[in-house]
This record gives structure tokens, C-alpha cells and sequence, in this order.
């Protein structure tokens, strides 16, 4: 299974901080935050990376190179401006090939089992998605979860973490180039039972704002994210 990270966006909310640097390369305990999600990908088995960038994406591919450090290999998808979740996601299926793939985003830190979501498969699903535990930031969650599915209603909601495994054909309607939003999709495939979910209660932090990565910082260990 590939896997990618989605790096694109412009991180308004980090500014300055982002100014003059993707907010995926900003440093907690001396290393970017995508660069902790690499090699945590890579640990699982993942070997073939896929990353997205726009804004001041040069200095991403400066930074992370091929991949060989890290052992993977890093293909990029370049998208001058940000098309958006499932836009940036629809544009880079042709490096992400026919089967199902992992997509996490370039901001969060985790201590999530990848290897086990490697293992995934799909089925008839359209796709697979963690949730956890609302943080204090987003109070009111964004899917329920009933029977192994998660569903658009229903209490109590939970936080989509920003990882799921996806089939290609949940794009299917989103052309190449298109700026297009993740959650009317999966919605879309919610109504129709197709996509499953699980809730991940261990270690997860979405680094949004630059109080939250001061926070971060504070409270988390290397062993957190290791």
C-alpha cells in the first residue's frame, strides 16, 4: 500500500510562523512534524510516499529530498495553488496507482498503528477512517460511529483524525485539478454504507495554531511520537 501526506496547505492560521516556511516542516524536539510522520510510516512498511505541497513547496522538496534517508521513496505532487483535501488527493492518483491507499495529513502527530492500516482492506468500502476523542479545540466532533461504520448523524460524534485508507474511486467525481473538500465525499459514501471507521484513543495532536504547538512542545515527549 502507498501512502500519502497531505502538505499543501498554507497554514493561515500558524502566520507568521508559516510565512517562510510549510507548516509541515515546523519542529518539535528538534525535528519537522512530516518528518516525524515519515519515519513512522516507514516503521509500519510503508516504502512508496506521495506528498503534496504548494506554498513554498520548493523548500519541502529541499528539505525531504527522494526519501532515501528516511527508506522510502518520496514521489511529489506539485499543485501551485491548493486544491483543497480531495482535490490535492484526486490530482496525485496517477502516482498513487489502483489500489487503495493511506492518506494522513502533514500536520499531526500520532502514535497511531499504521502497519495494522497497511494491512486494511477496504472491501466493498469506499474508505476507512480514524476518529478520536474530541479534542478542546473542535468540541463537537464530526462523525458518529455505529456498527463499524461511521455515519453523518447519530451521537455521539467523534474527531475525523485526519487518516483514513481510500479507495481511488471515491475521487471519481473530483477531476484533476479540480479544487474539491474531502467531507462532502465521504459524506456522499456514508449514505450509502461505505465507509468504515475505528476510534484511536492513544496519542494524537492536531498542530493547528502556533499555541498548540507551543503546547505540544510543552507536554509531549519524543517517546510520545516516536
Amino acid at each position: 500500500m502507498k501512502a500519502m501526506i497531505l502538505a499543501a496547505g498554507r497554514g493561515e492560521r500558524m502566520r507568521p510562523l508559516t510565512d517562510s516556511i510549510p507548516k509541515p516542516l515546523l519542529e518539535v524536539h528538534g525535528k519537522p512534524i512530516i518528518v516525524w510522520m515519515i519515519e513512522r510510516l516507514a516503521s509500519a512498511g510503508f516504502v512508496e510516499l506521495v506528498i503534496n505541497h504548494a506554498h513554498l513547496g520548493h523548500l519541502m522538496e529541499a528539505a525531504l529530498g527522494d526519501g532515501a534517508r528516511y527508506g522510502v521513496a518520496i514521489r511529489y505532487s506539485s499543485e501551485g495553488d491548493a486544491l483543497e483535501t480531495a482535490g490535492g488527493i484526486a490530482k496525485a492518483l496517477p502516482l498513487l496507482g489502483s489500489a487503495p491507499f493511506l492518506v494522513v495529513n502533514g500536520d499531526i502527530l500520532c502514535d497511531v498503528d499504521f502497519a495494522r492500516l497497511r494491512r486494511h482492506s477496504l472491501g466493498a468500502n469506499l474508505a476507512h477512517i480514524v476518529l478520536v476523542p474530541n479534542p478542546a479545540q473542535h468540541p463537537g466532533g464530526d462523525f458518529a460511529l455505529a456498527g463499524g461504520l461511521a455515519r453523518s448523524d447519530g451521537a455521539p460524534k467523534w474527531t475525523f483524525a485526519g487518516i483514513g485508507v481510500y479507495a481511488p474511486a471515491l475521487f471519481r467525481s473530483v477531476a484533476s485539478g479540480q479544487k474539491a473538500q474531502l467531507a462532502p465525499l465521504l459524506h456522499a459514501a456514508m449514505d450509502s454504507a461505505r465507509v468504515s471507521a475505528e476510534i484511536h484513543r492513544g496519542q494524537w495532536a492536531d498542530v493547528g495554531t502556533p499555541e498548540r504547538l507551543a503546547e505540544l512542545k510543552a507536554k509531549w515527549g519524543r517517546s510520545n511520537i516516536s
